[in-house]
């Protein structure tokens, strides 16, 4: 893991390794796309991310552009009990466990996680997310290889007494699935070697999740092949590929962060559902005094 402080050689540096960097945001009109140069400016982008585009002439400064999830996916999946320190003693799963999240639970980076009324133990979930580039049915694990588009963080986000507690349901469509549970982003990166990332998630500034991604039962490969031979997957769909260790309740007030090595960090404040509809909420005082305002911050990872 590289020092925060990046020096500005060392930055530029990193932008001139073979991968790309792409963003979504909101300027004037709708959504765009666009790549990062570096730090502090985005050249906007025309065309099909997942197919033909070209750069455009059009650079914007990211200090004025808000931060979007970076595509929009027709599909959400995520896997299951997908590292050894999540499921303790607990029989190791013999294939990826999958199941699927509503894209009305996409969240944007730095948009607030609202915890619905009723729910009181939310829990976050730093991960890996898989994002698709191509349509694909009946993969192998190699070709599975070339299916995989890029990668960008996640936080799926789990209320856990209405997923394993008494008052579960029978499937997860609350406990993983309610509104801003699938927060995302805010850089895809492409052409990174995802297979020995350190993942990191921190709660108010203290790191709560510390693990590779190298520690994972089923790499990303396997889990596109699996997911390909029942249901076809297309371009921007979108998996969320497990998370480490332990997770712990959030509370209104919290900020909470995934930081992935040579992606960067997606950081969400937690507000309860009151708060969020009357559109105002506030930082907890221990988050205040902990958590910085984010920016973009890139992390040198295998090229």
């Amino acid at each position: 893991m590289s020092d925060p402080q990046m020096s500005n050689a060392q930055s530029s540096a990193l932008f001139k390794r073979s991968l790309s960097r792409f963003v979504r945001f909101r300027a004037e009109g709708p959504p765009a796309y666009g790549m990062l140069l570096d730090e502090e400016q985005i050249r906007e982008i025309r065309g099909d991310l997942f197919g033909k585009w070209e750069a455009t002439e059009r650079v914007h400064q990211l200090a004025q552009r808000k931060l979007l999830y970076p595509c929009d996916p027709p599909k959400i999946f995520a896997v299951g009990r997908n590292f050894k320190s999540h499921i303790g003693d607990k029989r190791p799963p013999t294939r990826p466990e999958i199941f699927f999240k509503p894209i009305s639970a996409l969240q944007n980076p730095e948009d607030p996680i609202i915890i619905p009324r009723g729910a009181e133990n939310v829990h976050f979930e730093g991960e890996l997310v898989l994002v698709i580039g191509k349509a694909a049915k009946g993969v192998s694990v190699e070709e599975a290889r070339e299916v995989i588009f890029g990668v960008t963080c996640g936080n799926d986000v789990s209320e856990r007494d209405w997923q394993i507690g008494p008052d579960r349901d029978l499937q997860w469509w609350r406990a993983k699935g309610a509104d801003t549970f699938a927060p995302l982003g805010p850089i895809l990166v492409r052409g990174l070697d995802y297979s020995n990332l350190l993942l990191r998630t921190r709660l108010n500034g203290a790191t709560v999740q510390e693990q590779s991604t190298s520690d994972m039962f089923f790499d990303p490969p396997t889990i596109v092949s699996c997911i390909s031979q029942y249901v076809t997957l297309t371009p921007g769909d979108v998996i969320y590929t497990g998370t480490p260790g332990t997770t712990q309740r959030m509370s209104p007030g919290d900020v909470v962060e995934v930081e992935i090595e040579g992606i960067g960090t997606l950081r969400n404040p937690v507000v309860g559902a009151d708060d969020a509809f009357k559109g105002r909420f506030l930082l907890s005082q221990e988050a205040q005094l902990r958590v910085r305002p984010s920016r973009i911050q890139l992390r040198r990872g295998n090229p």
